[in-house]
């Protein structure tokens, strides 16, 4: 069931928020531990969710601002301020991971004796399953209304998850060789277990650069978006009878469609602007929220049978989704 604008707004801010609530206290909670215990894996991962919250208050400013109807200043709305947000949370976690990976190899140099590791491991399993509680409801609401911003979140959270794991294994191999072997020197598990930490925070923080910032250079549509806006045009074949020109952007998680279409020099400007009308509800079914923009073409060979004039759509070209632009 589609749901209106406002609904939409409301469910992408309220989970932002939650983002928000959640990260600002595992941030506390982990920074006192790691401080508490002197563990350094434990300490960047509360610089880890440090960004992660400061990733979720740019979100929630992002869903909100996104949510704006376009203005005069802005005629083609506020969408692109997800992008912008995703763009600059993957620049925050690359400057994250560079300070962990720095404090690790500090502590390689000069290992720290641990005390009471079974804290981090508890505040770890804490960690895992707040993030995987509400990652699961950014990932939700961010596919349904198609928000970069909140797939950002919860791409962070999702992440913090697998680091969380990873700290949480160090700890814990640290804390059963204190119990089992305590004659062994275990202190180097802590800082290689940042470091892992900060290489999967690299890795997901060049995925989300390319993501957010890839609409805000223009990039087309997908393939697979690109045919069902096709097919969607094709339908109404021979009416229209060749379509060309077609251009395609995203901004957030608004689209924008626009393409001429030809069809009979006869036809009355009337029933040609009822043929777009109709084009343009099929698109913005299949994606709501669509801007589609139509120039209408005449085709002047109004005697002409299937085949022998450039601008109609043959049988082969309705078949065939790549192939079904006139390029006349």
């Amino acid at each position: 069931m589609e749901i209106n604008d406002a609904e939409k707004n409301r469910r992408k801010s309220n989970v932002a928020l939650l983002s928000v609530i959640s990260n600002s206290s595992l941030v506390i909670l982990k920074l006192v531990v790691g401080m508490l215990i002197g563990s350094v894996s434990v300490i960047s991962e509360a610089i880890h969710s440090g960004v992660d919250l400061l990733a979720a208050i740019i979100a929630l400013f992002a869903v909100k601002k996104s949510g704006k109807p376009a203005d005069e200043n802005h005629p083609f709305g506020h969408g692109k301020v997800e992008n912008v947000s995703g763009t600059v949370e993957a620049l925050l976690i690359f400057l994250a991971a560079g300070w962990i990976i720095f404090e690790a190899v500090k502590k390689l140099k000069n290992p720290q004796p641990m005390d009471d590791a079974w804290l981090g491991v508890a505040v770890m399993l804490i960690s895992v399953m707040a993030n995987i509680f509400v990652s699961k409801n950014l990932f939700k609401v961010g596919k349904e209304t198609d928000s970069i911003a909140l797939m950002a979140d919860a791409w962070h959270l999702r992440t913090d998850v697998y680091t969380s794991l990873g700290v949480f294994g160090g700890l814990a191999i640290i804390f059963a060789g204190g119990l089992i072997l305590p004659g062994v020197d275990l202190r180097w598990v802590d800082p290689m277990a940042a470091i892992g930490v900060a290489l999967l925070i690299i890795r997901a923080a060049y995925h989300l650069t390319v993501e957010s910032a890839r609409d805000l250079v223009d990039v087309g549509l997908p393939p697979e978006e690109l045919d069902d806006v096709r097919r969607h045009i094709s339908v109404f074949a021979p009416t229209i009878r060749g379509f060309h020109r077609l251009r395609t952007r995203k901004a957030g998680s608004s689209r924008f469609v626009e393409f001429h279409i030809r069809v009979d020099a006869s036809m009355s400007v009337d029933e040609s602007h009822r043929i777009a009308d109709m084009i343009t509800c099929s698109i913005k079914q299949h994606y709501p929220g669509t801007t589609v923009t139509i120039h209408i073409e005449p085709c002047n060979c109004a005697l002409a049978k299937e085949g022998s004039c450039g601008c109609l759509l043959s049988d082969h070209e309705k078949k065939d989704l790549k192939g079904n632009i006139s390029e006349v």
